[in-house]
């Protein structure tokens, strides 16, 4: 029987939040000192690419079954076990490095382990939130949430560059460990209540195979959710490739120290986004926020491509990162008010594989593409350089530039497509909420912002 009641205050949920915060900061440290270590060990950008791959794709394969064990399992629970996995990795690391054994093909093996045990946590800590804080402060969680990761954009680069020098990769290392052990005791200091068992989540027990693919089937049957999923599908090809070829493309007309300084912009404008969206929460309308936000964004890809000016860059990078907790926050409002919180894991993983099925396809077709393709038709005298060079320019990092404003124009068009859906556009009003979830109007205590 579920100890539900639908909360009244975030407490549980900041408790949680600052032990996370911690984690992700020593995680954070050790990913970048990682890196530098992978690309002075081989000297090869492939390598580096190759060890992002293999922390794709397990992922990617495990999330329909993490969901479901997810959804039968204490989150609580799910959530300490995976900070013990991978605090573990951790120590599996610094005891590789002190022996001298840590290679290449450790490296894809712990990328691997840790990647899948974050596939459980994930989806563990997203259907928590619906149980421990109040319907009208979904955007504002999620506001804070990705705060996290904008606090981590901005530190981690600046503090690991010191600490490699001071305390070298050892240290950091000890540094992770011990943050993991910070959020373990932040989760057992906190109660997260069981989930109410809905109709849908009666029906759907059974073997971990059926309950695995049940989000799929739960999801094609509600065509307003589907088709946001859809919608984000098509959207993610588009950042996909801006996310493969940003580096690329800055690296081919400028050094890595403006590379630097660009990313430290995109840093700012997480932060500045994730607090804007945990104090203002969103629209009342999610999907106009989400809708909206998308759009602005697609047109801000599209300018970074149509100039080399490491100017303009950075500040569309900036706005990039303001905008994006606001789409990312409004959209996990939508979904959390409308899947019931014991399907949660199953709907939210299957919507996971979905959105990460597009990193692979990037890794895999945007450098070939911007190579043997883009960049040559936008050198002097390729074939593309009369049509789109007086609006774009010609030479290094322009076919590139010309990726950016396809694909930024093409996430325009996909969100009115979207948008022009009724299905889409009135999900909020033809899904209803999850039984126990309170109204809008519901008093709770003050957020803090």
């Amino acid at each position: 029987m579920s100890d539900y009641n639908p909360p009244t205050n975030m407490r549980t949920f900041f408790t949680i939040w600052a032990g996370q915060l911690v984690s992700v900061l020593g995680s954070g440290l050790t990913g970048f000192a990682l890196g530098v270590y992978i690309f002075q060990l081989t000297g090869s950008a492939t390598q580096f690419g190759l060890v992002l791959l293999s922390g794709t794709l397990p992922a990617i394969l495990a999330a329909p079954f993490a969901g479901a064990l997810v959804d039968r399992w204490d989150r609580r629970t799910v959530m300490i076990l995976s900070d013990t996995g991978n605090g573990l990795v951790t120590v599996s690391i610094l005891a590789l490095l002190l022996t001298d054994n840590l290679s290449v093909g450790f490296i894809y093996v712990i990328a691997a382990i840790s990647s899948t045990l974050s596939t459980f946590q994930n989806p563990a800590y997203m259907a928590a939130i619906t149980l421990i804080v109040p319907k009208q402060h979904y955007g504002r969680a999620s506001g804070l949430m990705q705060m996290i990761g904008a606090i981590t954009q901005v530190v981690t680069p600046l503090l690991a560059g010191v600490l490699i020098v001071t305390i070298k990769l050892e240290g950091i290392l000890l540094i992770d460990i011990a943050t993991y052990l910070v959020a373990m005791l932040t989760l057992f200091i906190v109660r997260i209540p069981r989930p109410p068992v809905s109709e849908a989540g009666k029906s759907s027990r059974g073997s971990l195979l059926k309950e695995a693919f049940f989000g799929w089937g739960y999801l094609r049957a509600r065509t307003g959710l589907l088709g946001m999923l859809i919608l984000f599908a098509f959207i993610n090809i588009g950042l996909s490739f801006y996310n493969a070829l940003l580096t690329p493309m800055i690296l081919s007309f400028t050094t890595p120290d403006v590379l630097g300084a660009i990313s430290s912009a995109g840093g700012i404008g997480l932060l500045i986004g994730s607090a804007l969206m945990s104090a203002w929460g969103g629209a009342k309308r999610k999907m106009r926020s989400l809708i909206g936000s998308m759009i602005a964004f697609g047109f801000v890809i599209s300018l970074m491509g149509v100039s080399a000016n490491p100017w303009l860059i950075g500040a569309m990078q900036a706005a990039f990162f303001i905008l994006l907790p606001i789409a990312s926050g409004s959209s996990q409002a939508i979904w959390q008010a409308k899947i019931p919180p014991d399907l949660q894991g199953r709907v939210f993983s299957i919507r996971s594989v979905v959105a990460s099925a597009m990193d692979p396809i990037a890794l895999v077709t945007a450098g070939p593409l911007a190579d043997f393709v883009f960049e040559p038709l936008m050198r002097e005298g390729g074939a593309l350089a009369p049509v789109f060079g007086p609006m774009i320019g010609v030479g290094p990092g322009r076919g590139i530039g010309l990726i950016f404003v396809i694909m930024g124009l093409f996430i325009v068009a996909a969100n009115l497509v979207g948008y022009a859906n009724p299905r889409i556009r009135l999900v909020e009003d033809e899904i209803p909420d999850f039984v126990g979830a309170p109204p809008e109007s519901a008093e709770s205590e003050p957020v803090p912002a």
